[in-house]
């Protein structure tokens, strides 16, 4: 044993090594293990120690769409003729669910897990991501009750349900709404660690977006001349109602027009990530 000084230090700092605006797909692939875990912690503790468990995921989107077919479908009359009120409020709370419960749970992932994230290194999106993909296994099950409804309506005879080719258009409009969803959830995340009150205004914010969505009416119901359809028509999540429409129902749209949630949905994707990994870097001394 020598008497010299010792120069070792034992001080791991760990940090992010990257740039803010790199993504850093390899780094997530190789905690793709750890994603699954918490895919599979969101499905299963969302409807722990539930009467009906899992079967909220069909309950939720039905008894809202039973509603608005009850009160703006045969009570205001706003539903089309000729399409049951139950399918056509149920071919647009379906989509709409997904997209308003991927921002509200998004938008938190980052506060919710600050125990976690401060103490043990694994790349941030990680959290975000596993919650948009567990809302999308719900999603998919929501979108299977649909089904079933629908073909139920054309084996009772009550309704000729015949989708069409327009029916292909679901995997690039699931696309669309997630990086829509996914990137505005990911910059409310990064908002919500400074400006807590976000996190209260961003649930009451899309709860009363859906009424400016096409969920609760047709685009149609509204004149190219009203003083409101501008502001209908610069919310992105209406074209994407109306080809989810389209493409369960094969109601008439204007399919040229996803374009705009499209551009949009990339630019918020690309903003949310950057301001989400650029958040990162100061997450634990801000919370």
């Amino acid at each position: 044993m020598g008497s010299g000084k010792h120069t070792e230090h034992w001080d791991v700092v760990i940090a992010p090594t990257g740039t803010w605006w790199k993504l850093g797909i390899r780094e997530i692939w190789n905690y793709r293990d750890l994603l699954m875990l918490l895919v599979r912690r969101d499905l299963t503790a969302t409807y722990k120690q539930t009467l009906l468990g899992p079967l909220w995921q069909v309950l939720q989107p039905l008894l809202t769409a039973l509603m608005f077919a009850a009160i703006f479908g045969m009570m205001a009359r706003m539903a089309p003729a000729g399409i049951p009120p139950l399918l056509f409020y149920l071919s647009g709370v379906v989509p709409w669910t997904f997209f308003a419960n991927v921002i509200n749970r998004t938008s938190t992932t980052l506060t919710g897990n600050a125990a976690l994230t401060t103490k043990v290194y694994f790349p941030r999106l990680i959290p975000p991501m596993a919650t948009t993909l567990s809302t999308g296994v719900s999603f998919l099950i929501q979108l299977g009750a649909f089904f079933v409804i629908a073909i139920g309506y054309k084996v009772s005879g009550n309704y000729a349900w015949n989708p069409g080719l327009a029916l292909l258009l679901l995997p690039v409009l699931l696309l669309i709404m997630v990086m829509l969803a996914f990137g505005t959830g990911l910059l409310v995340a990064s908002l919500t660690t400074k400006y807590r009150d976000l996190g209260f205004l961003i649930g009451f914010a899309v709860q009363l977006l859906m009424f400016m969505s096409a969920v609760i009416f047709p685009l149609s119901g509204v004149s190219q001349d009203s003083p409101i359809r501008p502001f209908i028509m610069a919310n992105p999540m209406v074209p994407l109602i109306e080809a989810f429409r389209t493409a369960l129902l094969n109601t008439p749209s204007d399919l040229g027009a996803l374009w705009y949630p499209a551009v949009i949905g990339m630019v918020m994707l690309m903003v949310g990530v950057a301001s989400y990994q650029r958040m990162e870097r100061s997450f634990a001394d801000v919370v």
